[in-house]
């Protein structure tokens, strides 16, 4: 099925320049010539043949030059002497709804950003940016299940042959399981919640990353959407059950439910535990990512709470007196409550805000919808845990 999905991205949404130009040259705008005309005027062999031959050098000039000025670069001067930035390329994962959706609509519409839509449900992806109104000249959808390991490797291959560069990489895509009494797992056998929003970005993030080493663009950066449910130094994350990682013997251990259990401290599974413990490890990956790579690299790596989007499709496995009162609680009781579009403008400015460009930073925003640089509990700024989640993690994707 991914396979399927990923042949049909490639002929149906990636349309490579030279297509682009050979339509046009269909219409004959760009050369001022037109065949239909000439065959109108003039019906004789030779002189058809020769007027084709004609048209026929002259869309070879074209093409060309069009090809030429098609190879991506950072700036291209133009005729004038000013120069000009080329089309950033951004993967978004989990962009058929709610906070991923958002946020490809409000970079797509600058026309400054071609949106990868990395996501599970190929067709649900597609209905939604047409809903939204995302144009298809700027975004590509292609299939990526982070509960699969596979089909994470899979999704970077495809993306490789693709022949884009790769600017910015937006680790989004979320599982959310409160209710539920029994842990369920990934295709390699990880508790669902921790094995997609942490394993699965972490493989992601991990191979991706030589690509946006070779991106050419001025500000490159990946970014790992946290929680402030994870976050115990605060009201929201003070909630039971609370995030904590323990001493990583749940995580060590596999995660299978099996000879180990499901949950990152070995304790008994609880599905809304599971969710907060595997943002604690997108936090802590971040941080690692930036004391590992931001010297060498240069690329800004960065989490963020954009606000509680108390009507987001996350919430769907809650109970549904939980969905039917969160969001008034949060519009005029806590005063916290957060639009999806909104969401989407604050991770689109993390995106492309040339002052968001320090790295290592946890960002939220305040009353006035402003940013600024929140600060993460104790354990999920733990430089040692944090150590200590990268290395385990590294075995369990087959990195190490």
């Amino acid at each position: 099925m991914a396979l399927q999905a990923a042949s049909l991205v490639s002929s149906t949404f990636v349309v490579p320049e030279e297509g682009k130009s050979s339509a046009s040259l269909k219409e004959s705008s760009l050369l001022g010539v037109s065949l239909s005309d000439h065959v109108k005027a003039d019906f004789s062999s030779s002189t058809l043949k020769w007027k084709k031959r004609e048209f026929n050098q002259r869309v070879g000039t074209v093409r060309a030059q069009t090809m030429a000025t098609a190879t991506p670069a950072v700036n291209r001067a133009s005729s004038d002497g000013k120069k000009t930035l080329r089309q950033g390329c951004c993967i978004v994962t989990g962009a058929s709804s709610g906070l991923g959706l958002a946020a490809a609509k409000a970079l797509a519409e600058t026309g400054k950003w071609h949106v990868i839509m990395a996501c599970r449900d190929f067709l649900k992806a597609e209905r939604a940016a047409k809903s939204a109104g995302i144009a298809k000249e700027n975004c590509t959808i292609m299939h990526l299940d982070l509960a699969s390991l596979d089909s994470v490797r899979q999704f970077v291959d495809t993306f490789r042959r693709s022949g884009r560069a790769l600017d910015v990489l937006v680790c989004n895509a979320a599982v959310y399981l409160p209710t539920a009494k029994e842990p369920t797992f990934t295709a390699e056998g990880f508790e669902l919640s921790v094995g997609t929003n942490h394993l699965g970005h972490f493989l992601l993030s991990r191979l991706l990353l030589e690509d946006m080493k070779k991106s050419d663009y001025p500000s490159k950066r990946l970014i790992i959407v946290g929680s402030i449910t994870g976050n115990t130094n605060t009201l929201a994350g003070n909630v039971p059950p609370k995030a904590n990682l323990g001493d990583l013997r749940g995580l060590a251990g596999g995660l299978n439910g099996l000879n180990s259990s499901a949950m990152i401290d070995g304790g008994e599974f609880d599905g809304a535990k599971a969710y907060k413990d595997s943002k604690v490890c997108n936090m802590l990956t971040m941080q690692e990512f930036h004391r590992r790579f931001h010297e060498e690299t240069g690329i800004t790596f960065a989490s963020l709470y954009p606000g509680c989007i108390a009507t987001t499709g996350l919430f769907r496995e809650h109970i549904p007196l939980f969905r039917l009162l969160f969001p008034p609680f949060q519009k005029y009781i806590t005063k916290g409550f957060v639009s999806e579009e909104d969401a989407g403008k604050r991770l689109a400015q993390v995106v492309s805000d040339p002052s968001l460009t320090k790295s290592g930073v946890y960002w939220s925003w305040n009353k006035d919808s402003a940013s600024f640089e929140n600060q993460l509990s104790q354990e999920a700024s733990d430089a040692e845990k944090a150590r200590k989640v990268w290395e385990v993690s590294e075995k369990l994707v087959g990195l190490a």
